[in-house]
């Protein structure tokens, strides 16, 4: 069946993803425009809302093709979108992404939705590595990415910005026991 004419959910101890949809193009505009969001993320550049948009509709795209694409991050039983995360086509290869809004910083979510796109990729998509980088100035992606499980690669430099690339294999991967509920509905 098409993945498209599934509705997938994740939820996790404190966290509910599912995947980025039109009406969420606002409030992801929003986060992806927060000074201390995109000083990462896009380069500290400010995304036009037409850039947000393409990247939801990419994101519909790749859901429907293949099951990567972007899932909208929210607090269990809170609607309120407070990140992203997922699967996104870098240059190089497809690698893992993930965002929260700064109010929700060190708290521990970002590690637990990285642990659930980790778990994701593997059970759900059947990746046999999930690779993911980030600037070496951004200190708690890349600790997040090491508390996941993820390894460190390869050092490099684009841009002018050193970039430090992880990876994670399949044989590698172990679950823990973090929880962890993947559901798929077909819908109507």
């Amino acid at each position: 069946m098409p993945l498209a004419s599934q509705l997938q959910e994740i939820e996790t101890e404190r966290l509910r993803l599912r995947p980025l949809r039109a009406a969420d193009r606002a409030d992801l505009h929003h986060l992806f425009t927060d000074p201390e969001v995109r000083r990462y993320l896009w380069n500290d550049e400010i995304l036009p809302m037409e850039q947000t948009w393409a990247v939801v509709t990419e994101s519909l795209r790749r859901f429907a093709a293949d099951g990567t694409g972007l899932w909208a991050v929210s607090l269990l039983r809170r609607p309120t979108l407070i990140g992203f995360g997922g699967f996104w086509p870098f240059p190089a290869r497809l690698e893992i992404l993930f965002g929260l809004a700064p109010v929700q910083w060190s708290k521990g979510l970002a590690t637990e939705l990285a642990r659930a796109l980790l778990r994701y990729g593997f059970e759900e998509l059947g990746l046999d590595r999930i690779d993911g980088s980030a600037d070496a100035p951004n200190i708690a992606s890349l600790r997040v990415m090491e508390k996941a499980g993820m390894r460190r690669e390869a050092k490099s430099e684009t841009g002018g910005r050193e970039t430090l690339r992880y990876t994670l294999a399949r044989d590698q991967y172990q679950p823990g026991k973090d929880r962890y509920l993947f559901h798929r509905k077909t819908q109507p």
